[in-house]
């Protein structure tokens, strides 16, 4: 079923949990492709969505946040994109079947416009290699994310308006400043995020990442005085990173996460995950307080 069709029936989905995270624990190794293991390590990817898929996560992410092709060039990897991104969402879709929504994952590109890195057209034609390359692996939502610049945002969905016949997703980062409102590192507030990415075509409309699910709340509501209508998504991180012993640390239990989410929805949120530092842990005690999904969900690693 369509994700938009789904969410017109009142339903609360949930997402998937971070990807990062768990890769390190695999072995991933600082300066390291994560996009590559798509190819080289596929095994890895598929027990990570398996153990999402059966924590409950309705959308599962593909691993590739960095896939457009000017973020691989620094790899030397460029000339992958199509490769790199269709093997992606096949990984998901392989496990999933068609019960589960794919969502191919679009990182910014960490090119400004505005200072002159590249032309609007570079950007735009890599996004539409990239979502393209995801809906052919069988990606059915495209999920640009983590963006903070509202002039790359608008061409990533754009892009994937015109280069699929995909669900779009965006979500903004944003901390809240010292008078309590909320905008990304660019200066972007909710609302300009909201009026600008509904002209650009997106469907859905959130925030994911910054410093953990505590300020979501105050941004689903920032965002519902611009829009009362339109599907909200909300993926926080577990908590603000903390640096200890050499590696980064999220102190956000599962629980206490969880504990978040009746406020979230009561705000307006339509589908809720985790960001960096979650996990299936935090994720099927999302899945507990959310309740089960319909009888006619059935878990696809159970044969059902």
């Amino acid at each position: 079923m369509n994700i938009l069709n789904e969410l017109k029936q009142g339903r609360v989905l949930l997402s998937d949990g971070a990807l990062g995270t768990l890769l390190q624990d695999r072995g991933i190794q600082p300066g390291e492709c994560p996009e590559l293991w798509n190819i080289t390590h596929r095994k890895d990817l598929t027990e990570i969505a398996g153990a999402y898929l059966n924590a409950g996560s309705e959308i599962i992410t593909t691993n590739s946040f960095g896939g457009s092709r000017i973020k691989l060039s620094q790899y030397g990897l460029g000339d992958r994109a199509a490769e790199l991104n269709q093997a992606a969402a096949s990984i998901i879709r392989d496990i999933a079947g068609n019960l589960i929504h794919v969502a191919g994952s679009v990182g910014p590109t960490g090119k400004l416009l505005m200072m002159g890195d590249i032309s609007e057209t570079e950007l735009f034609d890599s996004f539409c290699e990239q979502t393209g390359a995801l809906e052919k692996g069988g990606a059915d939502i495209i999920i640009v994310e983590t963006m903070s610049a509202l002039d790359e945002a608008i061409l990533a969905v754009k892009a994937a308006r015109e280069s699929t016949r995909c669900t779009v997703i965006i979500t903004m980062t944003f901390s809240k400043d010292l008078k309590g409102e909320y905008y990304t590192m660019m200066g972007v507030s909710p609302s300009e995020m909201v009026i600008s990415m509904k002209e650009a075509g997106a469907h859905i409309v959130g925030s994911n990442c910054g410093n953990g699910i505590e300020d979501m709340t105050g941004i689903v509501k920032a965002i519902r005085v611009a829009d009362n209508k339109i599907p909200v998504i909300i993926q926080a991180n577990a908590g603000t990173p903390q640096y200890i012993d050499g590696k980064t640390v999220f102190r956000e239990s599962p629980e206490m996460m969880a504990s978040y989410v009746p406020e979230l929805i009561k705000a307006g949120t339509n589908i809720i995950g985790g960001c960096c530092g979650t996990t299936p842990e935090h994720i099927r005690e999302m899945a507990r307080v959310i309740g089960p999904p319909p009888d006619s969900y059935r878990d696809p690693l159970k044969g059902g």
